[in-house]
Order: C-alpha cells, then structure tokens, then sequence
C-alpha cells in the first residue's frame, strides 16, 4: 500500500489534474486560437510590439537634424526706474515687449547627416528584431500547447504504470497467502508501486504547470488543447538544405537585424568623425521690440535679418579621437557578432532539418509499435477468456500500449516543432503556417 504521505499527496493532485483533463463544460482551444490570444495577452509579444513602436521613430528622429528648426519667444516686463537729473529723481515708468522668431536651417552638418543614416537603420533594426519576434511567438505558443499536449500523455502512461502495480501486489498477495509466492514478492512490487505513485504525482505536477505556463501566454481562461488527429502524415521535404540556407541567410530576421547594426555602428563612426568637421547653418530672425530700454521709451522696433553661420570646432582635449576609437570598435564588434549569429543560426537549421529529415522513418516505426501493441492487446483479450492469461497480463499489454503511444505522439510533436523551427530559421515562418500546423489538431 502507499504511504500516509503519499496518499495525501496524490488525492488532490490526481482530482485536479482530472479536473483538468475532464472539466465538464471546459471549452477547447485549437492552435490557431491559442495563437490569436498570445497576440493579445502574451506580455513578453506585447513588450516587443511596443518597443517597435518606438524603435520606428527612429528615423524621424535621424530627419529631424536635417530639417529647419524654427523658435518663437515672447517677453514682456513693467519696468519702474528713476532717472536723477540735476540732483533731482524724476519717477519714469513703462512697459516693455519683445518677440523673435527665429529660422535655423543646416546646410552642411555631417553629424546631422549621420544621425539621419544612422536613424534609418535603427528603425529597420528595430523591424527586423520585431519579425524575429514575431516568430518567436509562434513557436513558443506552439511549444507550449505541444507540451501540453505531450504532458497528458505522460500523465496516461503513469498511471497505466501505477495500476499495473496495483494489480501485481494483488496477484502477488494472492500467491503468497497460497503459499506460492513469497514477501519478498510482496514488498518488490510495493517499492514499485509507490515509485510509480510518486512518477504519476510528479507527472501531474508537469501538467498543471505546462497548463499554468500556457494560460501565461493566452490568458487564463484557456481552454484544453486538441489533440492530435491520427495518421499523422510525414511528408518529404521539398526543398533541399542548400536553399534552405540560402533562405536564412537573405531573410533571417536575426541575421538582418545584426546586418543593420552594422551600419548602426558605421554611421556612428561617422557621428564621432563629425566633431572635427565645420558646421554651416544658415539663419533667419524676424522680431518686434516695444519699448525695449530707458531710451526707446514709446518707441516699436522691427528687425529682419538673414545670414549664415559657420561653427569650426579646434580642439576638444582629445575627445572626438577617443570616442571614434570607441566607435570603431564597437564596429568590428557589430560584425564579429553578426557572424557568430550567421554560425548560430545555420547549425540550428541543419539540426532541424535533419530532424524532419529522420523524423519519416522513425514515426513510421512507431505506427507499427502502436500495431503491435493493439495486436497484443487483442491476442490477450481473447487469451484471458480462455483462461490462459489473467488481468494483470492486460494491464501488462496495456501499458506497452500507452508507452508505444506516448513515443509515438513525442516523435510527432517533435516532427511539428522542428517543421516550425526550420521555417524561423529561414525566416518565413508566419500565421500562414499556424493554420497549416492547425489542421494536425482535431
């Protein structure tokens, strides 16, 4: 028998995971809808769609030191003073006013002009990061509704395992109180029994948390998840590795993202560069005075004026030369990174290809593991009505089953996240391909 301890342990998680499996009323959800609801709830998706946003106004930013700056100012002041003439203060009060607008516009700024190519590549680095994103989040919507999935059965086969124990301590208490067994028996199959009561408790524990980490990302009220429909056809790939790569390494995200910090970190060069060269600008005023000094008392003044305004910079105390050093190796560091993503990215993709690649024979083995056990199962049906064979053969069978099945559905799931795997690695992995994956689903 069980421990105490395990007795109070096992009870509420095995009605739980019950009320998981088996909820009466509880709603399914397919992938397609698991994907629309981690689009809306998933905070890490909302966290990168937003940093995005924000990674868009990039090149506005960069077009903005390009553009003419415009100002306006106002002022207007009481002014009491006394003016003293001949030892005499004589009181003389008036009101001030004054407005400018000012126009300032570069015509030769090349900091201006590398803030804006460097403006331009972050928006698209920001892009390219927010497309890997977006693929991210498929696969981990798919991962964990797969895990779900595959932690079910995991749950199945414990307990298939937990009562095949259960009905050999009862046939080897029978034997031994026949005098045709042995305690030793006995005490065997209940060390076995409470070791696959605990494996049944900890898979049950792995379900709710596979559960809890799915609702994470499309929200609490998640439904159960379909399961797979049967027959599950493994096609051949159509495309060959090299095509493939080639794909990976035109439209990857990743590797498109760390292209365009490359030319992030180049203009950024240029940026430091621009601290010994000239700054030409050219500027306008327009401004109205009232009254502006003790002098020009009831007196309005108009000024215009146009002209140009050169800034030389000479010496900075060696700043502009040690923050290009920086800059530059901050460059080669850009492109170091880019071809340990480039390495990263392709052995990633030759990993799941030749997974899909393996993944035909080894489902098509465990399509005839399922047979066989089936098979087994009908030959120990009709062994058992003939009094050859007694239950705990099949639940024995049973069990063979539940395992062949467990393998056969992880090599699937396998087979499904490497497909989906391989098309990120590409880069072309899209909600187009969630409602192909969907079907699999029942």
């Amino acid at each position: 028998m069980a421990s105490p301890f395990m007795k109070k342990r096992l009870l509420p998680l095995a009605l739980a995971a019950a009320g998981l499996l088996h909820l009466p009323g509880a709603a399914a959800m397919s992938l397609m809808q698991a994907y629309e609801a981690a689009l809306q709830k998933d905070p890490t998706y909302r966290s990168d769609y937003y940093t995005a946003e924000g990674g868009k106004e990039n090149r506005a930013l960069g077009l903005s030191g390009l553009l003419p700056n415009v100002s306006a100012s106002y002022s207007g002041s009481r002014n009491k003073t006394t003016v003293t003439t001949d030892n005499v203060p004589l009181p003389e009060d008036y009101i001030s006013r004054s407005a400018t607008i000012d126009v300032r516009q570069p015509l030769f700024n090349l900091d201006a002009w590398a803030r804006y190519k460097q403006g331009k590549a972050q928006s698209a680095y920001a892009a390219a990061q927010f497309d890997s994103k977006a693929q991210d989040v498929i696969v981990r919507v798919t991962g964990a509704y797969i895990e779900a999935l595959f932690k079910e059965d995991q749950v199945t086969l414990a307990r298939a395992e937990r009562d095949y124990y259960v009905e050999q301590k009862k046939v080897n208490e029978l034997l031994y109180k026949k005098g045709q067994g042995t305690l030793t028996d006995v005490l065997e199959t209940q060390s076995h029994l409470d070791l696959a009561e605990a494996q049944l408790l900890e898979a049950q524990d792995a379900l709710v948390t596979s559960r809890d980490t799915l609702a994470g990302m499309v929200g609490p009220d998640a439904g159960n998840p379909d399961p797979l429909r049967p027959g599950l056809h493994v096609e051949a790939q159509t495309v060959d590795y090299a095509s493939l790569k080639q794909t990976a390494l035109e439209t990857n995200p990743d590797i498109r993202a760390l292209q365009q910090n490359i030319e992030i970190s180049k203009q950024e060069i240029n940026k430091q560069r621009a601290g010994h060269a000239p700054r030409l600008d050219f500027v306008g005023t327009y401004g109205k005075t009232a009254s502006d000094s003790l002098t020009t008392i009831n007196e309005d003044n108009t000024i215009r004026s146009i002209g140009f305004q050169l800034n030389l910079p000479i010496y900075s105390g060696g700043a502009v030369n040690a923050s290009t050093r920086q800059a530059v190796a901050g460059y080669e560091k850009a492109k170091a990174d880019l071809d340990a993503q480039i390495s990263k990215t392709l052995t990633e993709l030759r990993r799941n290809y030749n997974q899909v690649e393996s993944s035909r024979a080894r489902i098509a083995a465990l399509d005839k593991a399922v047979e066989s056990a089936d098979l087994l199962i009908k030959a120990t049906e009709q062994s058992i009505k003939g009094g050859i064979r007694i239950n705990l053969d099949m639940l024995a069978a049973q069990r063979q089953l539940y395992t062949a099945k467990r393998d056969l559905a992880e090599a699937r799931y396998g087979y499904l996240l490497a497909i989906m795997r391989l098309r990120a690695g590409a880069g072309t992995l899209s909600v187009d391909d969630v409602r192909l994956m969907a079907a699999y689903f029942e």
